[in-house]
């Protein structure tokens, strides 16, 4: 008996019954953003702090500012080789996540890092009218 198939039918039955894609609601909570962001911000500063385990070299991250935009986007791939996989929590693969901000940033001033697993962007608000994207450099290391 395969398992896969009969949830795949049940969900196929769901969306059928609801009309429309029932699931799609609830794809955020079964299927978790990755990387995870965590936001602070003050008047004019936004502190991202995104989680990135697994980094070699910094080039395997890339970010950039685009208007009211973080986008990020990258591999995590955790290797223990010989041994096989039984329980994952840490999740892996590639990702490519726009993260929204509470408002436009500046793309003169952006400093960021990378720092035991984490990337650190400090952003500041721009209060001018201009619009294009802005790659960001990751630094190793301390401030």
């Amino acid at each position: 008996m395969n398992s896969f198939k009969h949830m795949h039918d049940w969900r196929k039955n769901i969306d059928q019954f609801f009309g429309e894609p029932f699931w799609n609601e609830f794809e955020s909570i079964l299927k978790p953003n990755i990387p995870q962001v965590n936001i602070f911000k003050k008047d004019y500063e936004i502190l991202c702090v995104i989680n990135i385990p697994g980094i070699n070299q910094i080039k395997q991250i890339h970010c950039a500012i685009d208007g009211y935009h973080l986008k990020v986007e990258g591999e995590i791939k955790l290797s223990a080789s010989g041994y096989e996989l039984i329980q994952e929590e840490i999740i892996q693969g590639s990702f490519n996540r726009s993260i929204e901000l509470p408002y436009k940033v500046r793309e003169d001033k952006i400093h960021a890092r990378y720092e035991h697993g984490l990337v650190y962007i400090h952003l500041y608000k721009d209060v001018h009218d201009s619009h294009r994207s802005k790659s960001i450099q990751i630094k190793e290391g301390d401030k």
